[in-house]
């Protein structure tokens, strides 16, 4: 067994404390600066960006067509500007086509808008099934889709960056924008989950 074989049974986040211990311990990196960072992604942005980018959409017609024909400049329109949403597509959600979005080379992943990416989009499972039985997989993650919606597989890149416009749940139609904020979850925007009413 080759020490890169050794590593790979360490489970993830292990490496990443270990990685972390050595690199404060050798003063390459403050480890109050690092929190800071995750703290930021995890918390103050987590998906609440992107959250108030759909609740516009769906409370703002106009906002919806310039996010559908240009995510880029309509995500900019808010303020959420990063190299992570240089190159932003939106696709829309329906009740007859759904779209999820996976990085199949590695994790590119808006992070402006959704925060940190969760382990699963990172996990190789994760990107080489979702390309290959997407209904499968979106099942096994609590998300049934009836046999007659069309699932269409995005990949993002350090290019493009997808993100998902979920479909509006019925019931939420009297709601306004600060109201919808909070019902929007990361997984919606990926396209793995379905936004329900409260």
């Amino acid at each position: 067994m080759t020490a890169g074989e050794s590593a790979e049974r360490i489970p993830a986040p292990l490496r990443a404390e270990a990685l972390e211990q050595l690199l404060t311990e050798r003063g390459l990196v403050d480890p109050n600066t690092l929190d800071a960072v995750i703290t930021h992604y995890e918390i103050d942005v987590g998906p609440l960006n992107g959250a108030k980018v759909v609740a516009k959409a769906w409370t703002d017609p106009e906002y919806r067509r310039r996010l559908l024909d240009d995510g880029t400049a309509a995500v900019r329109e808010l303020g959420f500007i990063g190299v992570q949403t240089e190159h932003v597509v939106v696709v829309e959600n329906t009740a007859t086509s759904h779209n999820v979005v996976v990085c199949t080379l590695c994790s590119c992943y808006p992070w402006q808008l959704l925060g940190l990416p969760p382990s699963w989009y990172k996990d190789p499972a994760y990107r080489a099934r979702v390309v290959k039985e997407p209904r499968k997989v979106l099942s096994e993650m609590g998300l049934e889709l009836a046999d007659d919606v069309q699932i269409t597989v995005h990949d993002s890149s350090s290019e493009v960056r997808w993100l998902v416009l979920p479909e509006r749940p019925a019931g939420t139609e009297g709601l306004s924008e600060e109201q919808l904020v909070p019902l929007i979850s990361r997984d919606a925007m990926v396209g793995v989950a379905r936004i329900e009413a409260p």
